[in-house]
C-alpha cells in the first residue's frame, strides 16, 4: 500500500503564507522558512498595532477636549468630572468631534455641566 502524503494541505497552508508575504523584500516574499517567520512577526506587530491605534485615538480626543475646554473657562479634568456628576453621558470621540466642529454645542454642554 502506498504511503500517504499529505501534500494538498501543506501546500495549501504554504500558499497562504507566501499570499501573505507578498509585498516583503527579497527572499521573504519567496522563500517558505523566511516568509513564515516574518509572516508571523507581522501579524504579531498588526495584533499589537490595533490596541495601539485605539490607544493613540483616546488621547488624541482628550488632547482636542481638553484644548476647547481650556477655551471655555474649564480644564478636561473638570469638565469630565462635571459631566459625570449631571450624568451626562457622551464619550470622548463625540465630545471630541462637538469641539472640533461644532463649539457652539460643545460650549452648550461645558455650560450645562459647569451649572
Amino acid at each position: 500500500m502506498p504511503r500517504s502524503v499529505p501534500k494538498v494541505a501543506s501546500r495549501a497552508r504554504r500558499k497562504k503564507v507566501l499570499k501573505l508575504a507578498k509585498g516583503f523584500w527579497g527572499r521573504r516574499k519567496n522563500v517558505w522558512t523566511i516568509a513564515k517567520n516574518h509572516v508571523e512577526k507581522g501579524l504579531q506587530h498588526a495584533y499589537v498595532g490595533r490596541k495601539i491605534k485605539k490607544r493613540d485615538y483616546r488621547s488624541l480626543w482628550i488632547v482636542r477636549i481638553n484644548a476647547a475646554a481650556r477655551q471655555n473657562g474649564t480644564t478636561y479634568s473638570r469638565l469630565i468630572d462635571a459631566l459625570k456628576k449631571h450624568n451626562i453621558n457622551i464619550n470622548r470621540k463625540v465630545l471630541a468631534d462637538f469641539a472640533m466642529n461644532q463649539p457652539n454645542v460643545f460650549a452648550a454642554i461645558v455650560k450645562q455641566a459647569s451649572k
